[in-house]
């Protein structure tokens, strides 16, 4: 009788264990991640202008050839949460203002946090605008005038100046 008690007991604790987990909604800590975790993605962006190109970025450690890739790892690791996709398109259907961010477009594929991607990005409308600004710095930070230009280090992206009067 003892044994069903504590196997019982055991699959309750473990039962409330993953709903807490799961409903907390808890941000996974860099430190989360392993040395040598695999994540590893491939960011090939076009129509900002001279940022076009595609930019391989590791992180844990931070790596590649993206030109900022401490930070874009640090934002990704800000973002990503248990048990949600962090590259998941906007839900359809949502209300987005009517406004044309510019050409840019992105496709991100690759491995992060244990999860295969294949993300695109584009300026369309008011949401995909505020979907490709939330994933700056690992994209170009192409705000301004809708050109970005891929700077370096610890810089991550400038916005060519404006022609003058």
């Amino acid at each position: 009788m003892s044994q069903v008690k504590r196997s019982v007991s055991a699959r309750l604790l473990l039962a409330a264990g993953s709903l807490l987990a799961v409903g907390s909604g808890t941000v996974v800590p860099a430190a989360a991640h392993p040395q040598g975790s695999g994540d590893h993605l491939v960011i090939t962006v076009r129509g900002t202008g001279s940022g076009d190109g595609t930019r391989e970025l590791t992180c844990h450690p931070a790596g590649g050839d993206h030109p900022d890739a401490a930070r874009a790892c640090a934002a990704l690791d800000r973002g990503t949460r248990w048990g949600r996709d962090l590259f998941a398109p906007d839900a359809p259907g949502g209300l987005c203002t009517m406004q044309y961010g510019g050409p840019a477009t992105a496709h991100v594929t690759g491995t992060w946090a244990g999860r295969p991607v294949d993300a695109r990005f584009d300026r369309g409308d008011g949401c995909a605008i505020a979907r490709w600004n939330r994933f700056v710095p690992l994209l170009p930070d192409v705000r301004a005038q809708g050109l970005g230009v891929w700077r370096g280090p610890g810089h991550g992206f400038a916005i060519p100046d404006a022609p003058g009067p």
